[in-house]
């Protein structure tokens, strides 16, 4: 009898382990601050779900792309939960690689804002929750403003924002006039290079799929950001994406940064900003005549692999993240400025968000902006704002953002860069069939 007490004891065990393991979630997310944020609250996660253990897998954003993309396409299954983008979710979902998502009623799906939850989803169905939703704007110290003598208008062009950026830039005080991105990536400085190009009226293909980087838009846009970034920019600019930028704005370093509107938060956190109480916001710039503010529209998001064996313990988390009441938690802990912005109607509507964050107005109107389905001023056979929806464009964009980030460092010449990359896309879109 003590014999089969033993066995049924070491049996219990055993089936207590296989239900823990079961429960546990590994998450894989980019370095982001309201990622840190996330992750630094898990034990708020842990007081409601005591049998959901979280497994957090941070990484740089170049890295987290290339590691997910991997464990997706070969259905690795090592990671429960991924951090991934608006242009990943409806090419993955319609390959098989997502779960869709269903939550109650609780969760208010409808609170999503429009154009972010019809970017995560396919055929009416979700195929992830937006964790934080941006665009792009101008963020620009106000001080540095004022002793040049301009005034920033609400939507600037792009002739004075090179005037104002030269006039800004103090190299003897380590300051420069205008941070951008340099750092190679599809979703680094091709993000920005992208909005850029769009804003001058240019795009990636003509209708017929052809590349575009041997026309004059793109050397134009190209060349002025180059002449922009040698004047104005900041010694290394080929080496810094969207954290290193932050960190140069928050420092006083950079007279204006254009960047992701999720970035307002962080410039004016008197915890983390020396220049908190200098900082404005104005739309995306346009080329003086053109009708096209170039703003991008992205979301990073919360997904379910399809190979995860612990689903709905991710959709657990996915669902706590991503709630009115993750929102609630970030502002009962570090203040309604803390708030992951752009993904829902009602904390915009929210009078103790607006009250806190001077950038509320600001980030909307950028994103209300934004139109993915009309990217650029000719028609286009794809859609995005500052990518290319289509699944080659991770590898192409990766490619020629290497190419251009060579510019910025001075290793190749506009001209090189522009030939090589049109050589290179031409290319892959052959193999690609188009």
């Amino acid at each position: 009898m003590r014999h089969f007490t033993l066995l049924l004891g070491a049996a219990s065990t055993f089936a207590i382990a296989a239900v823990a393991e079961a429960q546990s979630v590994t998450i894989a997310t980019v370095n982001n601050a309201d990622m840190i944020r996330m992750q630094g609250l898990t034990d708020e996660f842990n007081k409601a779900h005591p049998d959901i253990t979280v497994n957090w897998v941070t990484l740089e954003e170049n890295v987290l792309r290339e590691r997910v993309t991997t464990d997706i396409a070969t259905g690795g299954g090592q990671y429960d939960v991924m951090t991934i983008g608006n242009y990943e979710v409806p090419i993955w979902a319609k390959q098989g690689w997502l779960n869709a998502l269903q939550f109650d009623a609780g969760y208010d799906v409808d609170d999503l804002l429009p154009a972010i939850r019809g970017g995560l989803s396919v055929d009416d169905k979700l195929y992830a929750a937006p964790f934080y939703g941006e665009s792009a704007m101008i963020m620009y110290r106000t001080d540095l403003m004022e002793k040049a003598g301009l005034t920033m208008p609400e939507s600037p062009d792009w002739t004075f924002i090179a005037d104002a950026a030269r006039k800004m830039t103090d190299k003897d005080a380590g300051i420069a006039g205008i941070c951008l991105r340099g750092k190679a990536g599809w979703g680094e400085n091709m993000a920005f290079l992208t909005a850029l190009n769009n804003s001058f009226g240019g795009k990636w293909f003509d209708e017929a799929w052809k590349p575009q980087f041997d026309q004059p838009t793109w050397k134009e846009s190209l060349t002025f950001y180059a002449d922009l970034m040698k004047e104005a920019g900041p010694a290394g600019a080929s080496s810094n994406g969207f954290n290193e930028n932050l960190t140069l704005f928050q420092q006083g370093k950079c007279g204006m940064w254009m960047d992701a509107t999720v970035a307002a938060s962080m410039v004016t956190d008197p915890k983390t900003s020396t220049v908190a109480d200098k900082v404005g916001f104005a739309l995306f710039p346009n080329k003086e005549g053109v009708d096209n503010h170039g703003n991008w529209l992205w979301s990073w998001n919360l997904a379910i692999p399809a190979s995860s064996k612990n689903a709905e313990a991710a959709k657990t988390f996915i669902e706590w993240a991503t709630s009115k009441d993750y929102s609630e938690l970030v502002a009962s802990k570090q203040g309604w400025a803390a708030a992951p912005p752009g993904t829902r109607t009602s904390l915009y509507e929210n009078a103790d968000y607006q009250a806190a964050a001077p950038f509320a107005g600001p980030t909307l109107a950028a994103m209300n902006a934004a139109d993915i389905t009309k990217p650029t001023v000719d028609p286009v056979p794809y859609t995005g704002g500052q990518f290319v929806a289509i699944p080659e464009f991770q590898s192409i964009g990766t490619t020629v953002g290497q190419l251009f980030s060579a510019v910025i460092a001075g290793q190749s010449t506009v001209d090189d860069a522009l030939a090589q990359a049109q050589s290179a896309t031409e290319r892959e879109m052959r193999r690609g069939g188009y």
